[in-house]
């Protein structure tokens, strides 16, 4: 289903091209409908009983006509003012024709003017618009003509088409325009990432590359310094070559595996699926900083020298991600005395995290052999079932 995109419909820069068309083609309409109206109240003057009155409810379309062609912003004030004045023109053919002549089939004073401001409805909020303004003018041709005739109906079926038709039209062309606008903004992101791309890339990449080689050569503690200046190295060139902005879809989701992929290093290997993992931003980023934590605790508990291992799995309606580590492992209950101790690291940085979308985690380990930490999330991130091991 097709969802009007809101937008102000009175600001030029807002709009669609065609929907800038549409409003020229109701001016140019309403003034045709008014000189029609015009003449067929001249060609069966004679018939009315009142033709004064039909002038002078003319004369006063006349003078909403021009102010309209002056006036150039739409409001939906000014289209319910037009809806109204339309109906009481309608209602006021009564009081100009006599019941035989509108039992006949005659035509109301105003004509097709009306449909003036049905569509201008339809254009101003969209389908549902265009369908209550024409709801609204069929119940009043129905009061005026009281015994509906083959032709009242068709002229109310015409405006149901036309109102419920163009209003689609509308919400089509606004939607197609959002689009256009979020494609263009993110073009335009993408352009000036490249520019601080460009311009990290000539000098802290290169000042990080020279500490590296720098390090490895003197040796000692420089060669750790040097070691460190290759991670953040690799870590910021990752992020600079598009790996965590260029992840965005124009829908909003979000590629996991990238994310996901800045936490790869010498000792942290990433297993992701061939195919795009695409969850929204924000399970996105809750998923990745839990990871990140359990990277955290790894670097932090499993010894200096534990490799540690990423797995995601695309489960169609959830993501399941795998922290594994080869380090020393956790002694039964380490978890349970932790959050006793007041230690919440785990609790709120990992299995909260996993709980605000809808999932939870759990651990497992033996001493020496390491931890595993299984995370698992529905990827729009609604409430799910939860209450894993601790």
């Amino acid at each position: 289903m097709v969802r009007p995109t809101a937008v102000d419909p009175t600001a030029v820069g807002s709009q669609p091209a065609v929907v800038a068309a549409f409003w020229k083609g109701i001016d140019v309409f309403r003034p045709l409908a008014l000189g029609y109206a015009a003449y067929a109240a001249w060609d069966r003057h004679e018939q009315m009983v009142r033709p004064s009155l039909a002038w002078v409810l003319l004369g006063l379309l006349a003078v909403w006509t021009v102010f309209l062609v002056v006036y150039r912003r739409r409001t939906l004030a000014l289209v319910v003012l037009e809806l109204l004045l339309a109906a009481a023109a309608i209602l006021a053919t009564r009081l100009v024709d006599s019941d035989e002549v509108i039992r006949s089939g005659a035509s109301t004073v105003p004509a097709f003017w009306p449909a003036a401001g049905v569509v201008s409805a339809a254009v101003l909020l969209g389908r549902r618009g265009g369908l209550l303004a024409a709801l609204f003018i069929g119940v009043v041709d129905l009061v005026e003509v009281r015994d509906a005739t083959p032709h009242t109906i068709n002229n109310i079926v015409l405006l149901l088409l036309i109102g419920t038709l163009i209003g689609y039209a509308v919400d089509l062309a606004r939607e197609g325009h959002e689009k256009l606008r979020e494609a263009l903004a993110l073009e335009a992101r993408l352009r000036e990432r490249e520019r601080l791309a460009r311009t990290v890339h000539d000098g802290v990449l290169q000042t990080l590359a020279f500490i590296n080689r720098s390090g490895g050569e003197i040796g000692g503690e420089t060669a750790r310094l040097g070691a460190m200046a290759a991670e953040q190295e690799r870590r910021l060139r990752a992020l600079v070559s598009g790996a965590a902005g260029g992840a965005v879809a124009a829908d909003g989701d979000v590629d996991l595996r990238t994310l996901l992929g800045n936490h790869a290093g010498a000792r942290v290997h990433v297993v992701v699926p061939a195919e795009a993992v695409r969850v929204p931003a924000r399970v996105a980023t809750e998923l990745a900083a839990a990871v990140g934590a359990a990277l955290d605790n790894v670097r932090h508990h499993a010894g200096p020298d534990a490799q540690a291992w990423v797995l995601v799995e695309d489960e169609g309606e959830a993501v399941s991600l795998t922290v594994r580590d080869n380090g020393v492992g956790m002694p039964p209950g380490r978890l349970e005395q932790a959050s006793a101790d007041g230690r919440l690291g785990v609790a709120s940085s990992i299995r909260g995290r996993l709980r605000d979308c809808g999932g939870d985690a759990e651990w497992a380990s033996r001493e020496g052999g390491g931890v595993t930490v299984r995370m698992r999330a529905p990827k729009a991130g609604v409430a799910s079932t939860s209450g894993g091991r601790g």
